[in-house]
């Protein structure tokens, strides 16, 4: 009996728990009636690994307008060393250049700078023999136009550089009868009265070779020997030792002046015109060698 009573009220909750039964799903919904505006999410939009900052870029804010600088930062970083990455360099040995030539030659055959695959021959323009004469050094520059009448020389006119192995200090342009009267003085009237003071003559002091000029530069002159390239200008001797015998500074003056007294005479002879500190102002500090003759014989004063 108390168990049929006890089916039939298990039997009648049932009914009406089903009785009461919701007609849709207990499940939880969204309260957009509740809250119209949407709550803002509080995730971060991108993800929140740890991010590691190259050298060099500064700390900044991690979140700025939705985006992670830091992130970009290191993007543009990324990209920046692509950019300027170095091109590997060429570990290939250089070529080896030919052998070119130097001085003088290397800036009239134009290979300065340059490099060939193979050396070449190059002519040489430096000084050589002149006025068929091993003793006389320079370079045949045959005419000489003048500015003037008068001046100029019409053909055979050289550069000399030296002189029975005396050098010239500055090369001068002259003739040949010039050059040859010039090494005759050289040796066996220079050489001779220096002597060995000093070691002897290393070089010339040149004053003037070939100029265009009247006599002493004087207006309305006539032209000088030197605007004929038959003259030159000598104010020193340089000597071995490396002393100077200066016409200027030694003339009349112990044994310096005594040597340039000789030099001086010994030059009348090889020229026809010389002319020292006695002949006037104009050569008080040179010596004046030119090879004009005249009727009465050599000039020398």
């Amino acid at each position: 009996m108390k168990r049929l009573a006890a089916i039939t009220a298990t039997a009648l909750l049932a009914t009406v728990a089903a009785a009461n039964a919701p007609d849709r799903s207990l499940r939880p919904v969204a309260r957009e009636d509740v809250f119209p505006v949407a709550l803002p999410s509080l995730a971060p939009n991108v993800s929140l690994r740890p991010v590691l900052r190259p050298r060099g870029i500064a700390d900044t804010k991690p979140w700025q307008g939705g985006t992670n600088t830091v992130a970009a930062s290191v993007a543009s970083a990324s990209t920046a060393a692509v950019v300027t990455a170095p091109k590997p360099r060429n570990t290939a040995p250089p070529a080896t250049p030919a052998a070119l030539p130097v001085g003088r030659d290397a800036a009239e055959s134009g290979a300065v700078g340059r490099t060939t695959s193979a050396p070449r021959k190059v002519a040489r323009s430096g000084p050589g023999a002149v006025c068929k004469d091993r003793d006389l050094q320079g370079v045949v520059i045959g005419n000489v136009p003048g500015k003037m009448n008068g001046c100029g020389i019409k053909s055979g006119a050289v550069r000399l550089y030296s002189v029975s192995g005396v050098t010239l200090s500055t090369p001068a342009v002259m003739e040949c009868q010039t050059a040859k009267a010039l090494k005759s003085w050289v040796d066996n009237g220079a050489r001779k009265s220096v002597g060995r003071f000093g070691g002897g003559i290393e070089e010339l002091k040149v004053a003037a070779g070939y100029s265009c000029r009247t006599r002493n530069n004087k207006s309305g002159a006539k032209i000088s020997e030197h605007g004929k390239g038959r003259a030159i200008d000598i104010s020193a001797v340089k000597l071995v030792d490396g002393s100077h015998i200066s016409v200027l500074d030694d003339w009349g003056k112990g044994k310096r002046g005594r040597i340039l007294a000789k030099m001086h005479k010994s030059a009348c002879g090889p020229f026809g015109t010389v002319l020292g500190p006695k002949a006037d102002r104009y050569h008080k500090d040179h010596f004046h060698f030119d090879v004009a003759r005249y009727r009465s014989g050599p000039y020398c004063r």
